[in-house]
């Protein structure tokens, strides 16, 4: 289920990273940009990669799937890395529900027109 939750975290990234690009109606031309979507798509693709990236799972994985750390020297930093996340994760599940939850009624109210996405660059 983790490298499955990767994957999804990994499409949720290039949705953000499309997000900074805008179609001029007038032109065609695409071109960099921000608005307060992308800066929601983004936030949610944060909260839920501190979340996704700091589970139990993930140590072990990066740790060298092994139950010593000391059999996997090259392991025993990207573990530590992964543990600074995982001291918090039950506050980035939280935040990260919330997120998901905002985003997607975020997107859902702007396709329907009710609310208009407002663009700041």
């Amino acid at each position: 289920m983790l490298f499955l939750s990767v994957g999804i975290l990994a499409i949720l990234a290039y949705d953000a990273w499309r997000a900074f690009w805008f179609t001029d109606p007038v032109t065609g031309h695409t071109q960099f940009g921000l608005g307060v979507g992308t800066l929601v798509l983004l936030a949610n693709v944060c909260l839920l990669g501190s979340y996704t990236l700091g589970c139990h799972s993930m140590r072990h994985v990066v740790g060298g799937c092994v139950d010593q750390l000391s059999r996997a020297p090259l392991g025993v930093r990207a573990y530590d890395c992964v543990t600074c996340l995982n001291r918090r994760h039950m506050v980035w599940a939280w935040i990260s529900l919330f997120a998901v939850g905002f985003a997607d009624l975020y997107v859902r109210l702007c396709s329907m027109g009710v609310w208009s996405d407002v663009r700041i660059l």
